[in-house]
């Protein structure tokens, strides 16, 4: 498995590149900004790019959607309640002190346990709503968990932007992505990298 990530746009999101090295078949997870980056990462890397994930709608992590496909021919995979928000800069936005003229329509809407395959390499989806209406996280090998917005390293995504709601995050992270054990890794749509188990312990958002 190749696994690369970055920070793209002005609010610094993590922009992932999720390959399979058996078929050099990659997908681009959250392309927020920096189009011109991603595909070059690709390409130095020798993977064909597949597909975008979104993990959701917000511009931070869907501002390069448009640029990335053109240049690759990727499909747009997001989960569908938040699939109104890619071409609409009103939605996009979300109260965010960003501009915006909205992108491409989805290519395929998502729902919970669905399963997208990179090459050899299978991605469950997971819905987490919360955070947004359609925000969901992307479980590989049962080892390592995209979250986005909904789970950070000692932090939670949060929910004053429109759509979010804070009863359906926390209910998202406890039921959702806790039980899917200590060990797996998660890769945040902002910050460091953490785990699974090391969330339940410290995480101050998720005590009581």
């Amino acid at each position: 498995m190749f696994c690369k990530g970055f920070p793209v746009g002005p609010f610094a999101a993590n922009c992932y590149l999720l390959g399979c090295e058996s078929t050099m078949r990659l997908a681009v997870i959250d392309p927020g900004g920096s189009p011109g980056r991603i595909v070059e990462a690709a390409g130095e890397a020798g993977f064909t790019i597949d597909y975008i994930l979104n993990t959701h709608g917000h511009l931070d992590h869907v501002g390069a959607n448009g640029a990335v496909k053109q240049a690759s021919g990727a499909l747009i995979l997001i989960a569908a309640p938040d699939a109104p928000m890619l071409t609409s800069p009103g939605r996009q936005l979300a109260g965010l002190l960003l501009q915006g003229s909205g992108g491409p329509p989805a290519d395929r809407l998502l729902a919970d346990g669905d399963t997208v395959n990179v090459g050899d390499l299978v991605l469950r989806v997971i819905l987490t709503p919360g955070h947004t209406p359609g925000s969901a996280c992307f479980l590989v090998d049962d080892d390592l968990l995209f979250t986005g917005d909904t789970l950070f390293n000692g932090s939670v995504g949060r929910t004053d932007l429109s759509g979010g709601c804070w009863e359906d995050l926390i209910a998202s992270i406890r039921e959702k992505l806790l039980p899917l054990g200590d060990g797996v890794r998660v890769l945040p749509g902002h910050g460091e990298a953490t785990s699974i188990g090391q969330e339940r312990c410290s995480n101050p958002f998720l005590r009581g």
